[in-house]
Protein backbone atom coordinates (compact mmCIF):
# COMPACT_ATOMS: atom_id res chain seq x y z
CA UNK A 1 0.00 0.00 0.00
CA UNK A 2 1.51 3.38 -0.99
CA UNK A 3 2.34 5.93 1.70
CA UNK A 4 0.58 9.30 1.95
CA UNK A 5 3.65 10.98 0.45
CA UNK A 6 3.68 8.62 -2.51
CA UNK A 7 -0.03 9.26 -3.11
CA UNK A 8 0.55 13.01 -2.85
CA UNK A 9 3.48 12.84 -5.29
CA UNK A 10 1.43 10.80 -7.76
CA UNK A 11 -1.51 13.21 -7.46
CA UNK A 12 0.76 16.23 -8.04
CA UNK A 13 2.41 14.60 -11.05
CA UNK A 14 -1.05 13.85 -12.47
CA UNK A 15 -2.13 17.47 -11.87
CA UNK A 16 0.89 18.74 -13.80
CA UNK A 17 0.05 16.45 -16.72
CA UNK A 18 -3.64 17.40 -16.67
CA UNK A 19 -2.98 21.14 -16.54
CA UNK A 20 -0.32 21.04 -19.24
CA UNK A 21 -2.64 19.08 -21.50
CA UNK A 22 -5.89 21.01 -21.11
CA UNK A 23 -7.53 24.09 -19.69
CA UNK A 24 -9.35 23.40 -16.43
CA UNK A 25 -11.23 26.17 -14.69
CA UNK A 26 -12.64 24.41 -11.62
CA UNK A 27 -11.04 22.41 -8.81
CA UNK A 28 -14.07 20.08 -8.74
CA UNK A 29 -13.23 19.05 -12.30
CA UNK A 30 -9.66 18.33 -11.24
CA UNK A 31 -10.91 16.19 -8.34
CA UNK A 32 -13.06 14.16 -10.74
CA UNK A 33 -10.22 13.76 -13.25
CA UNK A 34 -7.84 12.56 -10.54
CA UNK A 35 -10.41 10.13 -9.18
CA UNK A 36 -11.00 8.91 -12.72
CA UNK A 37 -7.28 8.11 -12.86
CA UNK A 38 -7.59 6.08 -9.65
CA UNK A 39 -6.04 8.71 -7.38
CA UNK A 40 -7.72 9.72 -4.12
CA UNK A 41 -8.54 13.42 -4.19
CA UNK A 42 -10.64 15.97 -2.37
CA UNK A 43 -11.13 19.65 -3.10
CA UNK A 44 -8.90 20.56 -0.15
CA UNK A 45 -6.11 18.17 -1.19
CA UNK A 46 -6.24 19.51 -4.75
CA UNK A 47 -6.15 23.07 -3.44
CA UNK A 48 -3.05 22.30 -1.34
CA UNK A 49 -1.40 20.53 -4.27
CA UNK A 50 -2.06 23.43 -6.65
CA UNK A 51 -0.52 25.83 -4.16
CA UNK A 52 2.53 23.60 -3.67
CA UNK A 53 2.98 23.33 -7.45
CA UNK A 54 2.85 27.12 -7.86
CA UNK A 55 -0.31 26.93 -9.97
CA UNK A 56 -2.28 30.08 -10.58
CA UNK A 57 -5.78 30.62 -11.81
CA UNK A 58 -5.69 33.29 -14.45
CA UNK A 59 -7.63 33.93 -17.62
CA UNK A 60 -10.28 31.64 -16.22
CA UNK A 61 -8.26 28.46 -15.80
CA UNK A 62 -5.42 26.94 -13.80
CA UNK A 63 -1.87 27.02 -15.13
CA UNK A 64 1.41 25.60 -13.86
CA UNK A 65 4.32 27.56 -15.27
CA UNK A 66 7.36 25.73 -16.55
CA UNK A 67 10.43 27.94 -16.48
CA UNK A 68 13.26 25.53 -15.95
CA UNK A 69 12.79 23.44 -19.09
CA UNK A 70 13.52 26.23 -21.57
CA UNK A 71 16.91 27.44 -22.79
CA UNK A 72 18.31 30.93 -22.25
CA UNK A 73 16.22 32.25 -25.15
CA UNK A 74 13.73 33.22 -22.49
CA UNK A 75 14.40 34.03 -18.87
CA UNK A 76 11.82 32.90 -16.31
CA UNK A 77 10.43 36.42 -16.43
CA UNK A 78 9.95 36.44 -20.17
CA UNK A 79 7.54 33.55 -19.89
CA UNK A 80 5.15 35.61 -17.75
CA UNK A 81 5.15 38.83 -19.78
CA UNK A 82 1.74 38.04 -21.30
CA UNK A 83 0.29 38.36 -17.78
CA UNK A 84 1.64 41.90 -17.30
CA UNK A 85 -0.52 44.90 -18.10
CA UNK A 86 1.93 47.67 -17.25
CA UNK A 87 4.67 49.05 -15.04
CA UNK A 88 5.13 52.33 -13.21
CA UNK A 89 7.36 53.94 -10.66
CA UNK A 90 6.10 53.53 -7.11
CA UNK A 91 8.80 55.47 -5.28
CA UNK A 92 12.48 56.32 -5.63
CA UNK A 93 13.63 52.67 -5.57
CA UNK A 94 10.46 50.74 -6.32
CA UNK A 95 8.52 49.71 -9.39
CA UNK A 96 4.96 48.47 -9.56
CA UNK A 97 3.93 45.85 -12.11
CA UNK A 98 0.22 45.58 -12.85
CA UNK A 99 -0.73 42.01 -13.80
CA UNK A 100 -3.77 40.08 -14.92
CA UNK A 101 -5.96 39.19 -11.93
CA UNK A 102 -4.48 36.21 -10.12
CA UNK A 103 -1.06 36.42 -11.78
CA UNK A 104 0.83 38.55 -9.24
CA UNK A 105 2.35 35.60 -7.42
CA UNK A 106 3.38 33.94 -10.68
CA UNK A 107 5.11 37.08 -11.98
CA UNK A 108 6.89 37.73 -8.66
CA UNK A 109 8.12 34.14 -8.57
CA UNK A 110 9.43 34.45 -12.13
CA UNK A 111 11.39 37.57 -11.18
CA UNK A 112 12.78 35.82 -8.10
CA UNK A 113 13.68 32.73 -10.16
CA UNK A 114 15.45 34.91 -12.75
CA UNK A 115 17.76 36.14 -9.94
CA UNK A 116 18.19 39.64 -11.29
CA UNK A 117 21.18 41.09 -9.41
CA UNK A 118 19.69 44.57 -9.30
CA UNK A 119 16.50 43.41 -7.52
CA UNK A 120 16.50 43.27 -3.73
CA UNK A 121 13.16 41.47 -3.62
CA UNK A 122 9.56 41.35 -4.69
CA UNK A 123 6.23 41.62 -2.92
CA UNK A 124 3.30 40.03 -4.68
CA UNK A 125 -0.41 40.63 -4.58
CA UNK A 126 -3.28 39.23 -6.59
CA UNK A 127 -2.78 41.57 -9.53
CA UNK A 128 0.30 43.60 -8.62
CA UNK A 129 3.99 43.06 -7.92
CA UNK A 130 6.21 45.52 -6.11
CA UNK A 131 9.83 45.28 -7.23
CA UNK A 132 12.33 46.59 -4.68
CA UNK A 133 15.75 47.92 -5.70
CA UNK A 134 18.65 49.28 -3.68
CA UNK A 135 19.00 52.64 -5.45
CA UNK A 136 17.77 54.70 -8.37
CA UNK A 137 20.46 53.36 -10.68
CA UNK A 138 19.25 49.77 -10.14
CA UNK A 139 15.66 50.92 -10.47
CA UNK A 140 16.52 52.36 -13.87
CA UNK A 141 18.27 49.12 -14.91
CA UNK A 142 15.27 47.03 -13.90
CA UNK A 143 12.97 49.44 -15.70
CA UNK A 144 15.03 49.10 -18.90
CA UNK A 145 14.91 45.32 -18.63
CA UNK A 146 11.14 45.40 -18.11
CA UNK A 147 10.77 47.79 -21.02
CA UNK A 148 12.70 45.41 -23.26
CA UNK A 149 10.65 42.35 -22.31
CA UNK A 150 7.29 44.10 -22.26
CA UNK A 151 7.86 45.85 -25.56
CA UNK A 152 7.94 42.38 -27.09
CA UNK A 153 4.36 41.90 -25.89
CA UNK A 154 3.20 45.44 -26.70
CA UNK A 155 2.39 46.16 -23.03
CA UNK A 156 1.98 49.62 -21.56
CA UNK A 157 5.14 51.23 -20.20
CA UNK A 158 5.11 54.28 -17.92
CA UNK A 159 8.37 56.24 -17.80
CA UNK A 160 10.47 56.06 -14.63
CA UNK A 161 11.39 59.54 -13.40
CA UNK A 162 14.31 60.69 -11.31
CA UNK A 163 13.35 60.87 -7.63
CA UNK A 164 12.27 64.30 -6.49
CA UNK A 165 14.94 66.24 -4.59
CA UNK A 166 14.43 66.48 -0.93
Amino acid sequence: MPSDREVQAARRAALVEILRGQQVSDQRDLVEMLRGNGLPATQSSVSRDLKALGAVRTRGYYEIPSWTTEEDEASPFRKVTPFIRGVRQAGPYTLLLITEPGAGRLVAQAIDDARWEDVVGTVDGDSKVVILTENFFFQRLVYQRLKYYLRLEGNEIAEVRDPEPG
